[in-house]
């Protein structure tokens, strides 16, 4: 797998490792990441395929994750926070008739990040 880790790679963390983290969640998590790259990637114009889209979603993944403790109140408030947290709303809710749904995938991006971070930290 060609990986581009500069879409997720955060400040002291290790290509390698990051690479491995990834490709040992896709292989229990491969159905989960598909169910949100139909969600986020899916254009009405196009059925191209995005290069690295596992890494996309799960930068989107660790951006939920993020957010969410700032939802929490376990993080401050930043000064871009309200428009994160919209953003990520509508992306998830895009023909969404259920707030159900929404939650569902939510709860998704919540966990694939909190298991991409421990496989990362055993790796470590």
């Amino acid at each position: 797998m060609s990986v581009s880790v500069y879409l997720i790679k955060k400040i002291g963390q290790d290509d390698e490792n990051i690479i491995r983290a990834l490709e040992m969640l896709l292989i229990d998590r491969r159905q989960e990441f598909r169910e949100l790259s139909e969600v986020l990637l899916r254009t009405p114009k196009s059925n191209v395929q995005l290069v690295n889209s596992e890494q996309f979603i799960l930068n989107f993944c660790l951006d939920v994750n993020e957010a969410f403790k700032t939802w929490s109140g376990e993080m401050d408030l930043l000064i871009d926070s309200p428009q994160r947290a919209l953003v990520i709303l509508r992306q998830l809710s895009r023909d969404k008739t259920k707030m159900n749904q929404l939650v569902h995938l939510l709860n998704l991006s919540y966990t694939l990040a909190e298991e991409f971070k421990e496989i990362y930290k055993r790796l470590k």
